[in-house]
């Protein structure tokens, strides 16, 4: 356990004592958030992403040390515990590699190999191993068995006995830990992974056409492409093997790595022949099974945490979006038959008026909606629309768009908002708690109207995966999927800060130091006793002790307080330091929040003590000058364009702008304003080679795009962020395109072999080299979670 910290260190990079302090500080119950703003000093500043992998890293190898004392005691238990054995466990540094160790003594059904070594076969395979100049027959001889009265067991003939003997010695070649660890990293590098549809599935499961005759390197798949061949796989619809060197399954190289770990070799003597049947059924009847499982789980587990990956980065991205403020906001539901449902918010969240107004079929009551509208518009003062992005937002943006230019006076700006989670939100105990004489579906205009003015308040009261952000999140282990989306919408509400005296429960409850039941505590004592006047009051609180006031006080910002530091990002334990900064220059608070020159001058050696070294200092100067700042961009929208309201509406050539919604690995999703969401492939994001579309985009982004092809048949948008770029063309060019074409044989699903030799520069571009490629198509339903 003493060589945690170390091992950890050497794998981020730092220093031991850095960990070292880190795991004490979680140990003791701090949150992420409050030893990266707040124990700087102790960590020597280790930020919030190397302390999630220093917490994760360190789950997991007190989990590995536990693992490792049950295998040792198991094996001690059976008297099989030899000195080797248990430096060999003690050394190992995974949980593959102990439970290699561990597979030849795991309790295990009776095997064919058990049964021969019970009937006293084992000397055979052991002399014939040692001995390949001996008859196999001549030996085995020696080995027979009579039956019991019953006329069971025993060992009739010699090739009986050799059949026991192969048993054998095939589970113990099949179970040595140093063979199976180096075929297994063989085999991840050099097996290819083949998909073929299943027999009568081609129509029922067209949607993984693609996917219907393909075949790749197994180390080389893209997370998104092998949970789509697993997703398949699961439907029934595709089967997937491993192919080795040869078709019919055989490897000279894998049969030549189980010869040469055993000293086996053809010399022409008595039992080579023999010895060589036993390593070539050992790799077919046992080993490429096993490593097949076994590296199907891995490709699986790997594909997984790159998915989890990029959904959690995406996360971040949209809920650290810029908030529009706290000005009054009209929600606007789409709907066709039920009509829009119509919310109206103050600058607060609260709700003022809602509406339902019918303007499109069947109804078709256009003038009645817009005078609704605009009766609420006037009457509370709205400044922001928010149209939710769903059936018929284009149209209910046009009928905005129409109030707007009849009653310019009302000085209205829409906005249209994704809509991605708000029916889960709607029809939430929290939402019937919060507002439980509304009808669900005015519930989700009011999200609408309410996640325009601050996304990240209004997404944290939704279940993190249900805001639609990621690549096959019903497909990864969804343990840890929410540890991770957890952990990410913990890192913004905190990055943020929250106000005390206005947050909502579910908001409160993802700040450092709070649970659920604390923070609806919070709320309960704010409602009886009303707003806090600072801090300290929040010891008051029912069960909110002196811990969990250490964790969450420096998130919690209270405006217009009794101190204006209650304000500010500045922890109250850390108000000495500031109460010194004010004696000595003479100054008042208020004087000295926001004088940027003063403050600038300052030395912060000059304030530090034993409990506040030069980092938490500096930190206090930046919070002085500019007190409760949010990290959030500056608010703007995208405008779409006037008439492009469907796919019918867009021609190539055409320069739109539009927001992006999802960053996967293979390019990114932009609504431009048409229902259909186009992709960007990675390929197209940028003139220069791009590795990770992130670097380029992020969710939430605002972002001008070429459309270069429209499928109506299919529903497909290819777009292109080089807006240089001629329709049909999305390829790099230059020194960077052969790299580039490099990367989207990984990323799409077009065929092989001889398109890749198809792929070298003067030829007719591939289907699978421009955006609307397979993985284009395949993906477009991915993102709405199918």
């Amino acid at each position: 356990m003493t060589d945690i910290p170390k091992q950890i260190a050497g794998e981020l990079g730092v220093q031991p004592r850095q960990v070292q302090a880190s795991v004490e500080l979680l140990d003791g119950g701090a949150t992420v958030p409050f030893i990266a703003r707040y124990r700087k000093e102790a960590t020597g500043g280790l930020d919030d992403a190397q302390l999630r992998r220093v917490e994760e890293r360190l789950t997991y190898l007190r989990e590995l040390e536990d693992r490792r004392d049950t295998v040792l005691k198991t094996i001690r238990d059976q008297g099989k515990l030899t000195p080797q054995l248990e430096a060999d466990i003690r050394a190992a540094d995974s949980k593959t590699r102990l439970e290699d160790l561990y597979r030849p003594y795991q309790p295990k059904r009776r095997t064919k190999a058990q049964i021969a070594r019970e009937l006293g076969l084992e000397p055979l395979a052991d002399t014939l191993l040692d001995d390949p100049t001996q008859a196999p027959e001549r030996v085995a001889a020696d080995y027979l068995v009579p039956a019991d009265d019953e006329g069971k067991g025993g060992v009739s003939d010699a090739q009986a006995a050799l059949d026991g003997a192969r048993q054998i010695l095939m589970e113990r070649f099949a179970e040595d830990a140093e063979l199976v660890g180096k075929l297994r990293e063989w085999a991840w590098e050099n097996a290819r992974l083949r998909s073929r549809v299943a027999e009568g599935k081609e129509k029922s499961g067209a949607k993984f056409r693609d996917y219907f005759e393909h075949e790749e390197p197994l180390a080389r798949i893209p997370s998104h492409r092998a949970l789509a061949l697993f997703r398949g796989q699961s439907e029934d619809v595709l089967q997937l093997t491993l192919v080795w060197e040869q078709e019919d399954g055989e490897s000279p190289t894998a049969e030549g790595t189980i010869a040469r770990r055993f000293g086996i070799r053809h010399d022409g003597r008595a039992a080579d022949d023999w010895l060589a049947r036993t390593v070539r059924m050992t790799w077919r009847v046992k080993l490429s099974l096993q490593l097949e499982l076994a590296l199907k789980r891995r490709l699986r587990e790997a594909a997984e945490e790159e998915a989890i990956r990029v959904f959690g980065r995406n996360l971040n991205d949209l809920l650290l979006a810029a908030p529009a403020g706290a000005v009054t906001t009209m929600g606007l539901d789409p709907g066709i038959r039920t009509g829009v449902k119509v919310a109206v918010v103050d600058g607060t969240g609260k709700v003022l008026d809602t509406a339902t107004v019918h303007p499109f079929a069947p109804r078709n009551d256009r003038n009645g909606a817009l005078a609704t509208l605009a009766r609420l518009a006037k009457a509370h003062g709205v400044r922001l629309v928010a149209i939710g992005n769903g059936t018929h937002s284009r149209e209910t943006d046009q009928l905005v768009a129409e109030l707007m230019q009849a009653m310019p006076d009302l000085n209205l700006t829409r906005v249209t908002v994704s809509e991605a989670g708000a029916s889960v939100y709607s029809a939430s105990e929290y939402a019937s708690r919060e507002m439980p004489d509304m009808d669900v579906a005015l519930r989700g205009a009011v999200s609408i109207a309410r996640r325009l003015q601050d996304p990240l308040a209004e997404l944290v009261k939704i279940e993190p995966k249900a805001i639609g952000v990621g690549q096959y999140q019903h497909d990864v282990s969804q343990v840890k999927l929410a540890r991770t989306l957890d952990n990410v919408v913990e890192d913004c509400v905190n990055a943020v800060g929250v106000d005390v005296n206005t947050a909502s429960a579910p908001l409160l409850a993802r700040v450092a130091g709070l649970t659920p039941a604390l923070a609806e505590n919070v709320v309960r004592h704010r409602d009886e006793h009303g707003p806090f006047p600072d801090r300290k009051t929040l010891l008051k609180v029912q069960r909110l002790g002196p811990k969990a006031y250490e964790q969450c006080a420096g998130f919690l910002r209270i405006r217009d307080g009794s101190n204006p530091l209650d304000a500010s990002a500045v922890h109250p334990e850390a108000y000495p330091v500031v109460e010194r900064i004010i004696s000595d220059s003479n100054k008042s608070i208020d004087q000295l929040i926001g004088d940027s020159q003063f403050l600038r001058r300052l030395d912060p050696a000059r304030y530090t003590d034993e409990q506040f070294g030069e980092p938490t200092v500096r930190d206090i100067l930046s919070e002085l000058d500019k007190p409760g700042r949010d990290p959030r961009p500056e608010f703007r929208t995208a405008r779409f364009r006037e008439g492009v309201n469907t796919l019918q509406d867009l021609t190539p050539g055409m320069v739109l702008e539009g927001t992006v919604t999802n960053v996967t690995n293979f390019g990114a999703f932009i609504d431009i304003g048409v229902h259909q969401d186009g992709l960007v492939h990675i390929s197209a994001l940028a003139e220069r080679f791009v590795r990770d579309p992130h670097e380029v985009v992020k969710a939430g982004e605002i972002v001008k795009v070429k459309v270069m092809e429209v499928d109506l048949e299919r529903k497909r948008i290819g777009l292109s962020m080089r807006l240089d770029d001629e329709p049909g063309e999305a390829r790099p060019r230059g020194r960077q395109r052969g790299r580039q074409r490099g990367r989207q044989r990984d990323d799409n699903a077009g065929a092989r072999g001889k398109a890749r030799k198809g792929a070298r520069g003067g030829q007719k571009p591939r289907k699978e080299d421009k955006p609307m490629g397979a993985m284009a198509e395949a993906l477009a339903a991915l993102k709405k979670g199918q």
